[in-house]
């Protein structure tokens, strides 16, 4: 082992008082293991980091050592200068007393040395450090000795693009989101459709995408959002680097709607357009080649280990389409292992019964649903298997069922990735990897947006993080863990939620005066808000824009009505309400996760809540249409006119 010494110099004082810090430091995951010791190390304006590393894991030491620069100076403003010398901070593989490639030691003094069997467990170590920091500003750590592990090398999130679409910078974002809670999974479902019942039973007309760049099949790729092979590939890249493995899925042979469209032949007359001809020999040709133009070649689309084939939900009325569907499983299996790769699929063989065989030995079997893969027989075949249980782990945002959010108090207190439904296992089953949660985009349109499923997403990564990561060893009882995990951000310069600190009355920014164009020093801000000024205007065209941010617009004219409205990614709300022409008045927008008002001169004039839309006569087809805004304060638009005394505050 050699010893190399980069430092990102800031002097480091060394405090002592005389306070105990047996108490276990608050981070998510919680720690493992921690030692307390006298006193606390505190930090002033220089450090010095420094790695000790093999030859074949220099690279992956510099990023780690490199990245961990970079977010202290993002969360703290520490300012990093390369020096040699002796290091306040050193990061370097050296065996821990366990035997996990995730694991790590910390251990706190007159120094930070941080040991890890491997580079990730040294990047997951930086991430703690991060968090301890953020209870103090970046000032100081308290002494003592850290050792930590996952109970699970399994630690997924998964997000379904496919029936709505996520830019690939909310991706981006994902994958240092998910890092910095130490989810090392992030399984990405690329193809989907809507339910034929809102999109008047015509399978044409019905919501379908699949969201990858394919030059096989040109136009296959959805048009009102997708990813080119070369974003999905650096989109991996940066995962890769921050500890996290993609796994991109191709949802067949259920599902497929984006594929019939493309090509009706392959469709189902006896199922549905959105199920595959099974029996069908284009059917085989057809993913054979898209599948080869992801996963041919020394550097392919898919770069990580697993590539997930769905194979969920299809029919089994019949005893021949059963065979047939276990014949495709089997088949696909093999082909995504021919090119080096290993296969993820939904568990379906319960409900698919049959004498075909399909292939068990290295394939990750995602168990969702008990009906359709009973656990335990899932486990006496052989399986690998994901917990991701759909009555516990499955956020449907707005739908009606399943979970709009996850019940987190239940899952802090109840669930560890050995629960799948209704059965319990041993916790560090061989054969459970681990767990997942999820979010379905079933409901194609209804009004939620990035911002809204972020919302949902993080309590419930935070939560699951946790049962993940420390499984039954969790030491906190729930009501403290929901305190406490508050403080704690979402990631080093990430704030999706659009979050700030308010002073003691609620304010989080005030201006006396402001005028078109003026711009605002926070972005947006999100639930729960009122934003309140008051607003002279003159006489503005129709469009007009009054607030905007890369996220959402405020018009003070409706393109086509002139009333006050909004608008964020393509969904339009308008309120019941026009404001006068050289006439003061008082507005005040008030946005929480459910809806939107308008109060003008302190009366509430309107409520954009949750709207219920009817798609055919047997009152069964309702959508709820989601109307939330996250308050655009980028720019002031250009209208004519003056606003005065505005405020934002957050709402207790």
């Amino acid at each position: 082992m050699k010893n190399i010494f980069l430092a990102f110099s800031f002097l480091f004082f060394v405090v002592v008082s005389f306070a105990s810090s047996e108490k276990k430091p608050f981070v998510i995951p919680e720690l493992q293991s921690w030692t307390g010791a006298e006193g606390d190390l505190s930090l002033d304006n220089t450090l010095t980091i420094a790695y000790e590393s093999t030859k074949s894991d220099d690279k992956k030491m510099r990023s780690v050592v490199s990245q961990f620069s970079a977010d202290l100076k993002t969360m703290f403003g520490v300012q990093a200068e390369t020096t040699t010398g002796k290091a306040n901070f050193v990061v370097k593989m050296a065996p821990i007393a366990v035997d996990n490639k995730e694991g790590y030691e910390i251990e706190i003094g007159e120094q930070v040395v941080i040991s890890a069997n491997e580079p990730i467990g040294a990047l997951w170590a930086t991430k703690t450090i991060l968090q301890m920091l953020e209870a103090t500003e970046g000032k100081s750590l308290p002494k003592g000795k850290i050792v930590d592990y996952p109970e699970y090398p399994l630690r997924g999130f998964m997000l379904d693009v496919g029936r709505k679409f996520f830019t690939i910078d909310f991706l981006r974002d994902y994958v240092h989101f998910m890092s910095y809670y130490k989810m090392n999974t992030f399984h990405i479902h690329l193809s989907d459709n809507g339910f034929r019942q809102y999109f008047g039973n015509d399978w044409d007309e019905t919501y379908a995408a699949f969201r990858l760049e394919s030059d096989t099949y040109p136009g296959l790729a959805a048009k009102d959002g997708y990813y080119t092979k070369q974003e999905f590939i650096d989109l991996q890249i940066l995962a890769e680097e921050n500890g996290i493995t993609i796994v991109p899925e191709i949802d067949i042979p259920a599902h497929t709607l984006a594929f019939t469209q493309y090509m009706p032949e392959l469709g189902s007359e006896e199922y549905g357009m959105d199920h595959l001809d099974l029996f069908n020999p284009k059917t085989y040709e057809f993913f054979d080649k898209l599948f080869k133009e992801y996963l041919d070649g020394k550097e392919p689309v898919f770069r990580g280990e697993y590539v997930h084939i769905g194979t969920d939900e299809y029919s089994n009325k019949d005893k021949k389409v059963v065979e047939k569907f276990r014949y495709f499983q089997d088949h696909y299996i093999k082909e995504v292992e021919k090119y080096g790769k290993k296969a993820g699929v939904w568990g379906s063989l319960t409900h698919a019964q049959g004498e075909t065989p399909v292939k068990v030995e290295d394939v990750l079997l995602d168990c969702w649903y008990n009906g359709y893969a009973d656990p335990k027989a899932m486990i006496d075949l052989g399986y690998d298997m994901g917990s991701i249980p759909d009555g516990l782990v499955y956020i449907v945002p707005a739908a009606g069922y399943y979970y709009d959010y996850l019940n987190i108090a239940h899952l802090y207190k109840n669930w560890t990735p050995a629960t799948i439904g209704n059965q319990v296992f041993e916790e560090n089953h061989p054969q459970i990897k681990g767990g997942k949660f999820a979010v379905w985009n079933d409901h194609c349109g209804n009004g939620i947006t990035e911002k809204d499923v972020h919302h949902r997403v993080f309590p419930a990564m935070q939560t699951l993080a946790v049962k993940m990561w420390t499984g039954k060893n969790t030491s906190l009882p729930f009501d403290e863990f929901n305190k406490q995990r508050l403080a704690i951000s979402e990631a080093p310069g990430l704030n999706i939620n659009a979050t700030y600190k308010a002073d003691e009355n609620g304010v989080v920014l005030e201006r006396d005066n402001l005028s078109a164009g003026d711009t605002l020093p926070i972005p947006e801000i999100g639930y729960n808000y009122r934003v309140e000024f008051t607003i002279r205007a003159k006489n503005n065209i129709n469009s007009t824009v009054l607030f905007e941010s890369p996220n959402a617009t405020v018009y003070l004219r409706h393109p086509k009505t002139g009333k006050l409205a909004y608008e964020r990614e393509g969904y339009w709300s308008e309120f019941d309400y026009v404001v006068p022409n050289d006439y003061p008045v008082v507005l005040a927008i008030e946005g929480t996760n459910t809806g939107t008002k308008l109060f003008v001169n302190g009366q509430l004039v309107d409520a954009l809540e949750k709207q219920y839309i009817e798609y055919n006569q047997s009152g069964k087809s309702k959508m709820a249409k989601i109307q939330t805004l996250v308050f655009p304060l980028a720019k002031v638009g250009d209208f004519e006119g003056a606003i005065s005394d505005f405020t934002v505050k957050v709402l207790k």
